[in-house]
């Protein structure tokens, strides 16, 4: 049977939560989030370092705390949420075909969608690295689930390209869970992370930062022994006499964030090409009608204050959508 819902939101991390409770505020009564995960929350629930919530909550709080304040208020408002449930498809008569592990394949037919699905970490196939395919290779936020959620320390010599925000708090982390942490490198001439997160995760554990850097050759053929890394000049070119051997047992890689839209692509969104996201008018309404997007969908946020913050809008303006189709 189709099921019929006013609001349908993809994704139940920050943004989905922020949006699916203010759409509920705004006085919409149908409202359901859909997450393929086991537990809302996204990716904070693996981000245990403080620093969440200044803005919002006017206090330091960890990620799974942040999580939790919104998963309450979800809860509160009594929100509806279907879990390990993925979303295969969506037309843009905004027919939601999603795949649920207790209920089987359901459509839900929605007078409005919210695209909060997140973002991905880029994958190594991404730098054109040369070299064999060894194991010891994880991206940043793959080795902070290893650690914080599983207790799995993936190596004890450790070296990451990228200083993206999760390299860097990766960097602590690593140090704290007593492996050596040799440097991190950059291939930008200035890093991509927060000021905070060079001084608090670098610089107040010795930890080298390496501009105008980056790994061009990987040792190893079943298990990664050692990188070698060099400067690059302006058009990031390796340059010839500058390079430099690590050994390590493992490399992290914190090399960007890209917006995950391949539902949007598939139900026919307008994409920006320079964001890799769908472009959105003020309302945070996409190409297709009713159908929104807010978070790291839309762009990768610095801070997750930020995306509930854009996210309330989109579901403010995703409530006022559905009222007005009902006058």
């Amino acid at each position: 049977m189709k099921q019929h819902i006013d609001i349908v939101i993809i994704g139940g991390g920050p943004a989905g939560l922020a949006a699916a409770a203010a759409a509920k505020e705004q006085g919409v009564d149908s409202v359901l989030i859909l997450e393929r995960d086991k537990e809302l929350g996204g990716i904070l629930n693996q981000c245990i370092h403080n620093g969440f919530g200044l803005h919002v909550f006017k206090e330091e709080l960890t990620g799974p705390e942040y999580a939790e304040r919104y998963i309450q208020r979800v809860r509160e408002l009594g929100i509806p949420y279907r879990l390990n449930a993925m979303v295969t498809d969506i037309t843009k008569d905004k027919l939601v075909t999603v795949m649920s592990k207790e209920e089987g394949l359901l459509e839900i037919q929605a007078k409005a969608v919210i695209l909060a699905m997140g973002c991905r970490e880029r994958p190594r196939g991404a730098l054109n690295i040369p070299g064999y395919r060894p194991a010891g290779i994880f991206t940043a936020g793959t080795a902070q689930y290893l650690v914080n959620r599983k207790g799995c320390l993936p190596g004890k010599k450790i070296v990451i390209l990228g200083s993206g925000d999760i390299g860097l708090i990766m960097a602590r982390r690593m140090t704290l869970e007593g492996a050596e942490v040799k440097l991190v490198a950059e291939i930008m001439p200035k890093s991509g992370g927060l000021k905070r997160n060079i001084v608090q995760c670098l610089e107040d554990y010795g930890i080298p930062l390496k501009l105008s850097c980056t790994v061009i050759d990987i040792k190893g053929k079943e298990h990664i022994e050692g990188v070698t890394i060099a400067q690059v000049d302006e058009n990031k070119k390796p340059i010839e006499g500058t390079e430099k051997y690590y050994s390590c047992d493992t490399l992290l890689l914190s090399v960007g964030l890209i917006p995950e839209n391949e539902l949007s692509r598939g139900m026919g969104v307008e994409m920006n090409p320079r964001t890799l996201a769908p472009s959105a008018d003020e309302r945070l309404m996409t190409s297709v009608e009713g159908v929104f997007a807010c978070g790291n969908v839309l762009h990768v946020h610095d801070l997750v204050d930020n995306v509930s913050e854009e996210a309330r809008r989109a579901g403010i303006n995703a409530a006022l959508y559905t009222m007005e189709g009902k006058e």
